[in-house]
């Protein structure tokens, strides 16, 4: 490794990046081929039963009827047009208005290879759900479209190598070719392979090639200054979230973070934490820190065990959303806001250049007003 360190914190001015959103995105094409077991079904029976966690019954009925699906390049209005194996559908869903999110984005640093950025707490990394174009991923997209590049289609690839949620905050790295991309992933899964291998010793396994510090704001106070927390996650059925949700879970895979107290503000009951995290599991830090008794302030959705703060089931609705689609739950999900989270620092291995690289995002104000001095109460 090269001993030489990039440090980006204190850069002159930070530049930004990033377009307006249009007020309609531009719709979605889904494409499927009916396969052997498929056969026979009608139109209707194949969408309620293949794609049940996109819309309900009469919300795909809809979309039939709109003449919004095509059978092999055939505009089908018929429910009960019957498949057969080898048949290509397309559903077109039309364009909406995607919810509020912000569109700009600070960068880090930044190379030939990759670039990283400042995300803003509201806008969500990859398309899901009722985002589908404001995300992280199509700003990359558009500025690497507008930019131009000496580098080849196979070549390049403007894409986010992690995630953060969409209410938290700071740094999210992406790479911009398809090599920087395959050696990112390749560091992030061995990062949190070395937790499932070996937990109590590898907090400083992989420490030279890659370090994930944040800052959160915890309910309560913390009355130890260091806790390690290695608390498996798993998923639990859930309503408007398809894959189930990620939770505290004694058969879910390792997980391990270990969290620094900053502040004790008895006052407010709340305390100021650094967080380290070795692995990466979908809302490690929310969930780990609501585990030991400390949800994030303002989280809507986990509390006290790790678990969400709604487990009764919502009333199933048969009713449908203007696209056909299902309503927003009842219930909180994964990608509402309001808590505060922040990727504060990343330390890490350059990929190709091997250099290594200390970026910092600057803390929201939040965590400004605070006084961030560690305290031995």
């Amino acid at each position: 490794m090269n001993t030489n360190t990039a440090d980006t914190t204190g850069s002159p001015s930070p530049a930004t990046f990033g377009v307006p959103w249009p007020e309609f995105n531009d719709g979605l094409t889904y494409r499927d081929l009916v396969r052997s077991p498929d056969s026979g079904l009608t139109l209707i029976e194949f969408y309620s039963i293949r794609h049940q966690s996109s819309a309900p019954l009469l919300g795909w009925l809809q979309r039939i009827k709109n003449g919004q699906i095509t059978v092999n390049g055939t505009v089908v209005a018929d429910p009960k047009t019957v498949l057969r194996s080898g048949t290509e559908l397309v559903y077109h869903r039309l364009p909406w208005k995607e919810p509020y999110a912000p569109h700009l984005l600070e960068v880090l640093f930044e190379d030939d290879h990759l670039i990283a950025l400042n995300k803003p707490s509201g806008l969500q990394v990859l398309p899901g759900g009722l985002f589908q174009q404001r995300t992280v991923l199509t700003q990359l997209q558009w500025r690497t479209k507008n930019q131009g590049s000496t580098l080849t289609d196979q070549e390049l690839c403007p894409v986010p190598v992690h995630r953060l949620g969409r209410g938290t905050s700071g740094i999210l790295l992406c790479a911009k070719t398809k090599l920087a991309k395959t050696r990112l992933a390749a560091l992030f899964a061995d990062k949190t392979a070395a937790v499932t291998s070996n937990r109590k010793i590898n907090m400083e396994v992989n420490h030279s090639k890659m370090s994930k510090i944040y800052r959160a704001l915890a309910c309560g106070i913390i009355n130890e200054d260091e806790v390690v927390i290695e608390q498996p996650i798993g998923t639990l059925k859930y309503p408007g979230v398809a894959k189930g949700l990620y939770v505290a879970s004694t058969s879910g895979k390792p997980a391990l973070s270990k969290v620094r107290v900053l502040k004790r503000d008895v006052e407010n009951n709340h305390t100021v934490v650094q967080v380290e995290i070795q692995s990466g599991r979908p809302h490690q830090i929310r969930i780990h820190l609501s585990f030991i008794g400390h949800p994030l302030i303002g989280d809507p959705l986990y509390v006290t065990g790790g678990k969400p703060k709604c487990t009764a089931p919502e009333t199933l609705d048969e009713t449908f959303a203007e696209d056909g689609g299902y309503h927003r739950p009842a219930n909180p999900v994964p990608g509402d806001c309001g808590y505060y989270l922040h990727a504060h620092q990343l330390v890490l291995c350059h990929p190709i250049t091997h250099e290594v690289l200390k970026i910092t995002a600057s803390l929201p104000p939040i965590f400004l007003s605070e006084e961030l001095e560690q305290t031995h109460n």
